[in-house]
């Protein structure tokens, strides 16, 4: 049977990147998709921040398939009905400064198709059962009934890697620390996005969304602007959704239906529909990395961060996947594919912005798990807009009690708990 350097199991960014990069350097590897392409059962639509692309591949926007690149940021603080929304608009200043909107069944595909171009085996519609390990090490793949063999196998199956559980490499994830998402996917005529969000040819939008859509529980709404669609969506975390007298499928009614968001939706076809887990727990959730003849990467080790008004898992995807491959054409060159030597990744990892950024928000998840402020500061922050903007002929009063009466609504002591909490997380 045929033996590989290197195994990748999962098509996805971090997958694809491990195998391109291995591939470019000459170690044998075999790239194993369950989907019928690389990306196939990815979700539709998301931003890269693509710092960590153009160290992988300097010329990608040459040839890589980018919907539109980010010039508006947008968010939005929801409650009844109403919206305050906040907007910031910039070209990037540097090309590493750059973030684009992609639709991952393209994207992936072509990120795939490039490492096979680069040399790499790639194998679709395979599922894979279990890891094989003898003397406690990891020494290939089980594929029903069929086994693949390499001297180092790459895990990048998503955020519920089963695979790593099954062999006792990690804990199982828990409630608290995935989020689930629900996105659909809205065509429309060519021109129309650019009409009706200010843009301007291939300028591109992010808006984020927090408020009563979720109902009290951790989470918001998304909508990315793709070339000629919007890629829509609401993600909630999963610990406390059972409490919720609302289901995700309500919960992303009721946010197609908020004016500002019904408007922009009005007349747009659908297209897709899907759901998927992420990781929310950020720094708690990275456990194990690597060890005996394996590697961890992308959403399988949690590298994922939600700070409320950005969120990110592609560039830290990309780079663990640049990182793996490179312990792995060290350990090649070394012969030697032990723990000791595959930890190589983990310092890369701690030391690269991918461990280091993890690390400075590391607070941040358990900031945000504050029923406060999904439940009363929407209603403060747009009580105070109605105050400010509201003339009635009633009279004037002054701002200050203004403010001090919808702020009482929350608790002055909670206020400052929370502004230092923040403060701290941040």
């Amino acid at each position: 049977m045929e033996q590989f350097d290197a195994i990748v199991v999962g098509g996805g960014l971090a997958g694809a990147a491990a195998a391109y990069r291995m591939a470019k350097a000459g170690v044998k590897v075999l790239l194993v998709e369950r989907g019928s392409y690389g990306g196939a059962k990815n979700m539709t639509g998301g931003r890269i921040y693509t710092h960590s692309l153009e160290e992988l591949i300097p010329d990608f926007r040459k040839t890589a398939p980018l919907e539109r690149k980010v010039t508006k940021e947008r968010i939005s603080i929801l409650e009844g009905g109403k919206a305050t929304t906040v907007e910031y608009e910039a070209e990037p200043a540097q090309p590493k400064d750059e973030s684009y909107v992609v639709l991952h069944g393209v994207f992936d595909k072509w990120l795939v198709d490039q490492a096979e171009k680069a040399g790499a085996v790639v194998v679709n519609r395979i599922q894979v059962s279990d890891l094989i390990k003898e003397n406690g090490k990891v020494v290939g793949i089980r594929c029903g009934n069929d086994t693949l063999r390499a001297d180092v196998v790459v895990l990048a199956d998503g955020v519920n890697s089963l695979l790593a559980e099954r062999a006792g490499l990690r804990a199982p994830i828990t409630a608290a620390e995935v989020a689930v998402g629900a996105k659909e996917v809205y065509s429309f005529n060519k021109g129309v996005l650019e009409e009706r969000l200010g843009l301007d040819g291939n300028d591109g939008l992010s808006w984020l969304f927090m408020g009563d859509i979720t109902h009290g529980l951790m989470g918001g709404g998304f909508i990315y602007t793709n070339k000629n669609s919007l890629s829509i969506g609401v993600v909630v975390g999963l610990e406390h959704i059972g409490e919720s007298d609302a289901t995700i499928e309500d919960m992303m009614n009721e946010f197609m239906a908020y004016p500002t968001v019904a408007r922009l939706l009005k007349g747009g076809k659908l297209l897709e529909r899907s759901g998927h887990m992420v990781p929310e727990a950020g720094y708690k959730m990275v456990t194990t990395l690597s060890g005996d003849g394996f590697i961890i990467v992308g959403d399988a080790a949690g590298f994922c961060i939600n700070m409320g008004y950005t969120v990110r898992g592609m560039d830290f995807a990309i780079a663990s996947g640049m990182y793996a491959a490179d312990a792995i054409i060290k350990a090649k060159r070394l012969g030697d594919y032990s723990a000791g030597a595959l930890r190589y990744y983990d310092i890369m990892i701690e030391d690269s912005f991918v461990g280091k950024d993890l690390k400075t928000y590391r607070h941040f998840p358990d900031f945000l798990n504050n029923p406060r402020i999904f439940q009363k500061y929407p209603g403060m922050v747009n009580g105070i807009m109605s105050d400010v903007f509201t003339v009635n002929g009633d009279g004037a009063k002054p701002l200050v009690p203004k403010l001090l009466k919808r702020a009482t609504g929350v608790g002055l002591v909670n206020l400052a708990i929370d502004a230092l909490k923040g403060g701290r997380a941040l």
